[in-house]
C-alpha cells in the first residue's frame, strides 16, 4: 500500500499527480500546517515537518524529486521512465530541477541576486541564466526526452506551471506551449481536482 502525507495547498500537488499517473491505489493523509505538521506523529515520518512524503513497503520518500524518481521505477508499468537510450536527458534535467531551477526560483523570491562574483559560487550561477537554460530546452524539444512525457517532464513541468500561476517564472511562449501539452493529462486533472476540493473544503 502506497500511503500519501501532504496538504492541498504544497508540492504535494505535484507528487499527486505523480501517483495518479502510476495509477496505484493510495491512501492519503492531510497533514495541516503548524502543530500537526511539526510534532509526532507526522515529524517521525518528515523529521524536516514538510510535506510531501510517501510510505511504501515500510520506506519512507521525502523530497519531490525523490518521490517522482522512486515512483517511476517502483511502478515502470506506468511507463514514466524514458527508454534507456533517453536516460542522460532524463537524470540531467529531474536534477536540474530539482537544483538549479529550485534554488534560483528561491533565491530570487527572496530578494538575493547573486553578483557576478558570487554567481560562481551559486549553483544556479543566476535566476536570469536558468531561466533562459530552459527556454533552450523548451523551444528544442516537446518533452525533455524528445517526444515522449517522462516523470522529468512531471517534475519540470509543475514548477513551470505553478511559477508561471503565482509569477515566479516568466511567461515565455516555450513554458506556455509546454504546459498545454501537459495539463490536460486526465491524471494531472484527476489530481488537480481532488486537491481543489480539498482547498474548497477546507475554506
Amino acid at each position: 500500500m502506497l500511503e500519501f502525507y501532504t496538504n492541498p495547498r504544497s508540492r504535494g500537488q505535484l507528487v499527486r499527480w505523480a501517483l495518479e499517473e502510476v495509477g496505484e491505489p493510495y491512501e492519503e493523509h492531510i497533514i495541516a500546517y503548524g502543530e500537526e505538521m511539526k510534532s509526532e506523529p507526522y515529524i517521525s515520518i518528515n523529521p524536516m515537518g514538510k510535506v510531501p512524503a510517501i510510505r511504501h513497503n515500510g520506506h519512507v520518500v521525502t523530497e519531490c524529486g525523490a518521490i517522482i524518481a522512486y515512483l517511476a521505477d517502483a511502478f515502470p508499468s506506468a511507463g514514466l521512465l524514458p527508454a534507456l537510450e533517453a536516460r542522460a536527458d532524463y537524470y540531467r534535467w529531474m536534477f536540474y530541477t530539482a537544483g538549479p531551477v529550485d534554488q534560483a526560483i528561491t533565491a530570487n523570491a527572496l530578494g538575493w541576486k547573486p553578483t557576478p562574483e558570487q554567481s560562481g559560487m551559486a549553483g544556479f550561477g543566476s535566476y536570469d541564466a536558468v531561466i533562459d537554460n530552459l527556454d533552450r530546452l523548451l523551444q528544442s524539444k516537446s518533452f525533455v526526452c524528445g517526444e515522449g512525457f517522462t516523470a522529468a517532464d512531471l517534475y519540470l513541468g509543475s514548477q513551470i506551471m505553478f511559477g508561471m500561476s503565482f509569477g515566479s517564472i516568466p511567461k515565455r511562449a516555450s513554458f506556455e506551449d509546454y504546459a498545454g501539452r501537459l495539463n490536460n493529462r486526465p491524471a494531472y486533472l484527476k489530481a488537480k481536482a481532488r486537491d481543489e476540493e480539498l482547498i474548497a473544503a477546507s475554506a
